[in-house]
């Protein structure tokens, strides 16, 4: 199906409000669409005569120096410390929206994803230990294929139409940001280099105002944005990486609860998001993809291809992904601890764990915290990244492109959509939890 058909088949046309869930949907599915374009051409330039002026466009000198640490600003950091730090303030607010009213607002419904999550990211950790651990000075890349890519994922979704169950997206959606805040902690508690405690000492402190400013009833997102500004400088003088003075900033936004019902106008958060969702899904991903994917494989051997690190890497991703995540579903479900995703048979929820394996966006920037300065690991890595989010989309998407539809796959979706017109969201995308295990 045409990438360019309206809505891409998530959802229905509606007088209603616009949700968060629907602008979600929406923009990452044409986003991933735009992700993908701008990585294979930051290959493609890569890998010929402009190969040169591309690494030197991109390392270009822009800016002063913020940071001793940093030296001079480039275009690469710019993005990367920069435009990223919008990148994860999106991500804190649909983190909090989930958790205070989405899909995640109770524990019964954190349960799955939680559980899944956690194995999708542990999995991949061990397989990557084993392959590449023992080498030196490359355990730190532990964390690289514990990630997964929500926009180039959701782009694949969108290809397949309605194919696609809409509890199976809900579920990568929700999966894949709970992943998120695990990738955020990663970054935080085990990317950070030396801490400036004074500048730390002053992010704190202006976190601290941004709460009260909440809590005075102020919902003018300028103010907030001013801070947010301020925070993203103090947190890069700090030590720890700038990017999570973005979510850090979205557990301050106000938000206004709309249980059973679209989202509010009036929300702050809700507005904040449907601001920044074009601009992260249409600008920043893909300008972090062109900068970040752009790899040199002219004169790579196999034995360079598949070097312990690329291996461990593109291993972890490819099938540690698929192996924690439909194995955890499984299990929970088998146990009684969840309900099966409604409308979605066992195949299809097998495709989806594959696809959770394209760990693109994140990966790529927890590569270039893991080894800074090291150019050439961080090449071997990009590869790896590639290599295994190439595989997991290719074959998650053949999986879920042939896989029978469930018998009432018609009946589930269109209920599904009337839902999601009526309230802006799914209440409940699982099963009725069977009663004994087995």
């Amino acid at each position: 199906m045409a990438p360019r058909q309206k809505r891409c088949n998530f959802v229905t046309r509606s007088s209603s409000p616009r949700s968060a869930l629907r602008d979600f949907l929406e923009s990452e599915s044409a986003g991933g669409m735009l992700l993908i374009f701008a990585a294979a051409l930051a290959m493609i330039i890569a890998n010929s005569a402009l190969g040169a002026d591309y690494h030197h466009a991109i390392h270009a000198v822009t800016g002063p120096t913020l940071t001793d640490k940093l030296g001079p600003m480039t275009v690469h950091l710019w993005v990367n410390d920069g435009l990223m730090a919008i990148f994860f303030l999106l991500v804190g607010l649909e983190i909090k929206r989930e958790f205070v009213d989405g899909r995640l607002a109770s524990w019964d419904r954190r349960r799955l994803p939680m559980i899944a999550a956690a194995a999708g990211m542990a999995v991949p950790a061990v397989i990557y230990i084993l392959l590449a651990g023992g080498t030196a000075g490359l355990a730190q890349g532990w964390a690289i294929p514990a990630a997964t890519d929500i926009a180039f994922a959701i782009g694949v979704l969108a290809l397949l139409g309605k194919r696609a169950p809409t509890s199976l997206k809900l579920f990568l959606v929700t999966v894949a940001i709970v992943d998120d805040m695990g990738a955020v902690a990663i970054i935080a508690l085990f990317y950070t280099a030396e801490i400036n405690m004074l500048a730390l000492g002053a992010a704190a402190l202006l976190l601290g105002v941004m709460f009260a400013v909440n809590r005075a009833g102020v919902k003018h997102l300028a103010v907030y944005l001013l801070l947010f500004a301020l925070l993203w400088y103090a947190m890069l003088l700090s030590g720890v990486h700038a990017t999570i003075a973005g979510v850090l900033a979205a557990m301050a936004i106000p938000f206004e609860r709309t249980p059973g019902a679209p989202d509010s106008e009036t929300s702050p958060l809700h507005r904040l998001e449907h601001g920044l969702h074009p601009w992260v899904a249409f600008a920043i991903v893909p300008l972090f993809g062109f900068a970040n994917a752009g790899v040199d494989v002219r004169g790579l051997g196999v034995d360079q291809i598949f070097a312990p690190l690329p291996l461990g890497i593109a291993a972890g991703l490819f099938f540690g992904k698929q192996v924690g995540i439909f194995g955890s579903v499984w299990l929970a479900v088998k146990l009684g601890i969840a309900g099966k995703l409604r409308g979605a048979t066992w195949l299809q929820i097998y495709g989806v764990s594959v696809l959770c394996g394209i760990g693109f966006t994140m990966s790529l920037f927890i590569g270039g915290l893991a080894f800074p300065g090291n150019a050439l690991l961080i090449e071997e890595a990009k590869i790896g990244i590639l290599m295994g989010s190439l595989v997991a989309a290719l074959t998650g998407f053949a999986v879920l492109r042939f896989a029978p539809l469930h018998p009432d796959h018609s009946g589930i979706e269109t209920s599904s959509d009337a839902e999601i017109a009526r309230d802006g969201d799914v209440s409940d995308t699982s099963e009725v939890r069977p009663a004994t295990a087995g």
